[in-house]
């Protein structure tokens, strides 16, 4: 075993930190002192950090990760097992022989924490097995304030959710300190042998409260009356080697003494820490931090490169059978990877993925519908109509680009957000050198998953100094398909926007999310990137693109007026929008004759790209009016969120107005004919005068 990665929250963390890890007890008392890390915008309690070290062990080196952790308990598991598995990859070590996850649970937790089940039943799963994981539960028959039995579960052990994958479970006497220790080797010695996940259950009891200040006898009066009269299993076990004369009588008294003057002088508990050891699999992440968003990244491949990649990935296996369906969709990718047809989406995506991996960058996508994409658009995954997947019925074109390519990674995932989110994100903060992305089914399921949004990916980098690539695809967009099938939720996305943390990007054409997903792994500026989507769009030929905006271009945060025909000096108004409602203005613009108003787009809504935007107002000297135009409803989508940034560039006098849905407590109404009767509404708002809420810089 070459590393070990752990996963625990609160109880026993700073144990683990000192004496396990050999955190520096004087860094941990400087903390509880209210020093800090000068370099991280907000920091985090003590109870939260994570740690990494080397030890020597008598096999060799072994490299020790504490995962970072929030106040979300079992939130962590699925980012251990992310992280693991990155490791496993680069190490080539597909049955998790070298790399060993081990989750440290309390026995609520393990019990009543929803994310346990979804983390176990990725146990077995092809993208997310990392060959078996150690649980120890600390199993202090209290959570917080429940042990009434009638009220703490509703099975016999806090362990029987593991029954699911009927992991064996070892209960043991944590009074017992060698049964302890000769239960958690018969758990490494399962786990090794049979690739499978295992649990050591720690029967004992917390001896003070829930945190520094709590008395437990408040709820639990019988129970902390035996407590207090226990002596303590330290106590225990000394007066059992002393009885047993392997060691002094006051040997255990002596032990005490060494370790608290150690502690007093803040020295470490752990000897054998190496200092200056380094593996060959350790990743450097110094490129990659205190870049800028707004750093240079060449994403343009040559035609000629476009048209080989295109050639591979639209040809499969002469005794392959694929859909009729999908041989329509691989002949016209092939038409437009000759550049007789415009790029759609799903092409864009593809000659992304393409170029990447063929330049040494492996690409990582999972998602509920990740090989053929939710709206049929990807087709990652081709599957022969004479074979079962199972029986060598599949074929991935993206693996076989080039012969010395880096892996392409397509998963269908279990149906779950948290557990897998959790995941992908644990596998990014591992492995900057793949572009790991998570799609989601629809993105109104993105909610699924919000611990993991707001306790990790937006947050992270500013609590722990924690760096992330992740890529969220998350469908978005407004097409009559009810309040589940709608909204990513922009608002809530931007709401989480700050320091620079994240980027949400709204692409509306097959070349931008070429040069968006290229940029993402180029640049060497590793934060999490949040895409919404198209669903109409996918398929929607306005939004296709010529072969030489993939030559020549780059991603464009914000896109200018493209129709020659608009006189930019007689412009008046200038609508601004996100997303596929762009298409509607147009052709709203069209019909209506209106030559004096003029529509840009805002690609990128955070990082606001406040020098592109300002440059593309700067087109239109006469204008007067500015109308942000969006399908969400006002209270959403990024009409609140974006309002200052509009603002800042705008010219004294000029008015900012919005046009877009009512307020609604509901992300979109779930009636056709509503749907459309707002949609016609918003639109008209677009080119009527300005009324109601009407702002000025």
């Amino acid at each position: 075993m070459q590393e070990i990665v752990i996963g625990m929250a609160h109880r026993g963390r700073l144990n683990v930190l000192v004496n396990i890890l050999g955190k520096m007890p004087s860094d941990l008392f400087a903390e509880f002192e209210g020093k800090h890390a000068d370099d991280l915008p907000a920091g985090d309690v003590k109870y939260h950090q994570g740690f990494s070290s080397d030890i020597s062990t008598p096999g060799g080196p072994v490299h020790l990760s504490l995962a970072f952790n929030p106040s979300h308990l079992e939130i962590v598991n699925p980012v251990v097992e992310g992280s693991v598995k990155a490791r496993m990859d680069r190490r080539g070590d597909k049955q998790g022989k070298q790399v060993l996850p081990i989750q440290v649970h309390g026995d609520a937790a393990f019990a009543g924490q929803g994310v346990v089940m979804e983390t176990l039943n990725l146990a077995q799963t092809r993208g997310y097995g990392t060959g078996g994981t150690v649980h120890i539960v600390i199993n202090n028959q209290i959570g917080f304030t429940t042990s009434d039995p009638r009220d703490s579960r509703s099975t016999l052990y806090c362990s029987d959710v593991v029954k699911m994958i009927e992991a064996p479970v070892l209960h043991v006497n944590g009074d017992d300190p060698e049964a302890v220790v000769f239960a958690t080797q018969i758990a490494l010695d399962f786990r090794m042998q049979f690739q499978k996940d295992v649990v050591v259950d720690i029967v004992c009891f917390r001896k003070l409260g829930h945190n520094e200040q709590d008395t437990p006898a408040l709820t639990q009066p019988l129970m902390y009356k035996k407590i207090g009269q226990h002596p303590g299993t330290r106590k225990l076990y000394a007066d059992k080697l002393s009885t047993q004369g392997t060691i002094p009588a006051d040997g255990g008294d002596t032990m005490v003494k060494a370790f608290r003057e150690a502690m007093d002088a803040g020295r470490s508990s752990v000897d054998p820490v190496i200092s200056n050891f380094k593996n060959k699999y350790a990743v450097d992440w110094m490129p990659f931090l205190n870049r800028k968003w707004t750093d240079a990244a060449d994403t343009a491949v040559p035609a000629a490169e476009l048209k080989r990649l295109s050639e591979r990935i639209t040809t499969v296996p002469t005794d392959f059978k694929v859909h009729p369906l999908v041989e329509k969709v691989l002949a016209d990718r092939a038409a437009m990877g000759r550049g007789e047809i415009n790029l759609d989406w799903g092409m864009g995506e593809h000659l992304a993925f393409a170029t990447l991996v063929s330049s040494g960058y492996a690409v990582r996508i999972t998602g509920q519908d990740a090989g053929r994409g939710t709206f049929t658009h990807r087709h990652a995954v081709l599957h022969d109509q004479n074979r079962e997947k199972w029986d060598a019925g599949s074929y991935i074109p993206l693996q076989h680009v080039s012969d010395q390519q880096a892996p392409f990674t397509v998963i269908d995932s279990v149906l779950s957000e948290e557990a897998v989110l959790g995941f992908e994100y644990g596998y990014s903060t591992a492995e900057p050198n793949t572009l790991t992305i998570w799609e989601a089914q629809f993105g109104d399921f993105a909610n699924g998953a919000q611990v993991v949004i707001d306790q990790f990916i937006s947050s992270g980098e500013v609590k722990w100094g924690r760096a992330s690539g992740l890529v969220m695809m998350l469908p978005h967009g407004y097409e009559g398909q009810g309040p589940e099938h709608s909204s990513a939720r922009i608002e809530r996305f931007l709401q989480l926007s700050a320091d620079n943390n994240m980027q949400l990007v709204q692409p509306t054409t097959g070349a931008q999310i070429f040069h968006l997903l290229r940029r993402q792994m180029i640049r060497l500026f590793r934060k999490p990137l949040v895409i919404f989507t198209p669903k109409s769009l996918l398929r929607n030929k306005d939004a296709g693109s010529p072969l030489s905006d993939l030559v020549k271009g780059s991603f464009q945060t914000v896109i200018g007026e493209v129709d020659t025909s608009i006189d930019a000096k007689k412009v008046k108004r200038v609508l601004a929008c996100s997303g596929k409602v762009y298409y509607d203005l147009v052709h709203a613009r069209k019909e209506r004759g209106a030559s004096d108003i003029a529509i840009i787009r805002v690609e990128q809504l955070y990082p606001f790209p406040h020098k592109a935007f300002s440059a593309e107002l700067k087109a239109f000297p006469n204008f007067n009016e500015l109308v942000w135009v969006q399908d969400e409803p006002q209270n959403q989508g990024a009409w609140f969120q974006i309002q200052h940034n509009i603002l800042e560039n705008l010219s004294d006098g000029q008015k900012l107005a919005y046009a877009g849905r009512p307020a609604s407590a509901s992300p979109a109404v779930g009636y056709y004919d509503k749907h459309y009767a707002q949609q016609k509404a918003l639109i008209d708002t677009a080119f009527s005068k300005l009324k109601g809420f009407i702002l000025t810089k």
